[in-house]
């Protein structure tokens, strides 16, 4: 079947893509910005993509107007805590309008459990959304999951951080609520065991795992796979900010995804409905058991995609062509220059920075820099990166958003997501004879943009004359 796979450059969505084109399915991948779809060349070749924003003015492409299947997996909780329920809204309209110009005979759309009668803004959103797809003109397959359990997930990746980082936590009430857990395995098998099926039509079901747990339960059966010692007290009296400001300081997440992700927890999502497992003869698999399953894609560097790649994620929400021609004028810079000997292995440790790995000089100052950017309401560097290795337009990296990553050119461009008084760029580039340039950028906003760079200058030197060193020597 041809099928448009909306929100195809997401967490959900780059997951999908394979497992479509696996089943022998023709997918045309819709995104904002061709240049940041996160696939490798071997994959690219084997899709079309569409540049869609389901935000703006709907217009048809012509290659999506024969189509069969789509699915709709676009959502902007992480992006907003004040209007992403009517951004939600009105992306869902002018899918919708788009729809009318096309074949299509099936939507499929991930939503989540609203099984409660009070619901949180964000669940509230997703079934506003699910009201309006069900006025399209196609018939609708909906499923609803709670939290989905999966190596790059917001939720998996937000209890990792609290298990592994703090062994002793004092919790808000809404660690209690229970919830059901679904594997992100689990979750694709659902979405593509309905394509095309009409026992599926114009139904909405709920998918789960086997297990209904607390999230205080959720963290101690991660503890215990983990082999953790973990003690968590709960107590009454903190607020849902007070919560919001907790998880953003301790784990990854961003302020705006943390008050969001509070107002859901405090809402019971479970489910007794099991009619798709049973017309799809499937068998979710346990918590722990999705846990351990993250672990064995981790460790085999095998994170197809991470929510902390969405341009939600950090600062940065703008079409990252708008940023790849470095501005000269009204600049301040830093640039530094030296001859490597083998330019191939030089790329390799330049494609490597951040993360784990670090930024190979100063890395105590580097964390400095991360735990006031997160004081200040900034991403600082627990974002990391996604692979240790590999890395393409549009990725996080630590505080930086890769705006180019092209190894055939020899260039890495990064754009700052830090809170800073202006723009910042970091280049990295090795030319024809073989130097390596290092430029670091800076379009200060006013004076206070040029206060920052001047203050920041005897640490810039010291920083970034020690970092273009080691990565030209290896020195580590």
């Amino acid at each position: 079947m041809r099928i448009l796979l909306t929100g195809a450059n997401g967490y959900i969505g780059l997951r999908l893509l394979p497992q479509l084109l696996e089943l022998g399915h023709e997918v045309i991948c819709a995104v904002r910005d061709k240049n940041r779809l996160a696939v490798n060349k071997e994959l690219r070749k084997k899709i079309e993509v569409v540049e869609i924003d389901f935000l703006e003015k709907p217009v048809i492409p012509e290659s999506i107007k024969n189509i069969d299947i789509a699915y709709y997996l676009i959502h902007s909780m992480t992006g907003s805590t004040k209007d992403f329920d009517s951004q939600e809204s009105q992306a869902a309209k002018n899918f919708n309008t788009i729809m009318e110009g096309t074949s299509v005979k099936q939507v499929i759309y991930l939503s989540g459990i609203v099984n409660e009668e009070k619901l949180s803004k964000h669940l509230k959103s997703r079934k506003k959304v699910e009201d309006i797809l069900y006025k399209g003109n196609y018939n609708t397959t909906v499923l609803r999951a709670a939290i989905i359990v999966g190596s790059g997930s917001s939720s998996f990746e937000i209890i990792r951080d609290l298990c592994e980082k703090l062994p002793v936590m004092v919790t808000p009430t809404w660690v209690k609520t229970k919830c059901q857990p679904i594997a992100i395995r689990d979750v694709l098998q659902f979405l593509t065991g309905v394509i095309g099926n009409d026992q599926c039509y114009n139904k909405s079901f709920d998918i789960g795992g086997p297990d209904i747990l607390s999230y205080k339960k959720m963290m101690q059966q991660y503890a215990e796979v983990r082999e953790l010692n973990l003690w968590i007290i709960d107590v009454p009296f903190l607020s849902p900010k007070i919560s919001s400001y907790w998880l953003y300081f301790v784990t990854s997440t961003s302020y705006k995804l943390a008050l969001n992700l509070v107002d859901s927890m405090r809402i019971e999502v479970i489910s007794n409905d099991k009619r798709l497992q049973e017309i799809l003869d499937l068998h979710p698999i346990s918590y722990k058991e999705a846990i351990k399953l993250a672990f064995f894609k981790i460790e085999q560097n095998q994170v197809v995609s991470s929510w902390k790649d969405s341009m939600s994620s950090g600062r940065f929400r703008k079409d990252l062509n708008q940023y790849i021609q470095v501005p000269t004028f009204g600049c301040v810079k830093d640039e530094q220059s030296i001859k490597v000997e083998n330019p191939e292995e030089v790329l390799e440790r330049i494609w490597a920075i951040g993360g784990q790995r670090g930024w190979y000089y100063g890395n105590w100052l580097w964390k400095i820099r991360g735990y006031m950017d997160k004081l200040f309401g900034g991403v600082g560097l627990r974002r990391g990166r996604t692979h240790p290795t590999q890395i393409a337009a549009g990725d996080s990296l630590d505080f930086w958003r890769v705006l180019l990553a092209d190894k055939e050119e020899k260039r890495l461009l990064l754009f700052a997501e830090m809170k800073v008084p202006g723009e910042a760029w970091l280049e990295f580039e090795i030319d024809e004879n073989n130097i390596l340039h290092q430029t670091a950028t800076f379009r200060p906003k006013g004076i206070w943009g040029r206060l920052y760079w001047y203050t920041m200058l005897p640490f810039h030197y010291f920083i970034f004359d020690g970092m273009i060193n080691r990565i030209a020597k290896g020195d580590n």
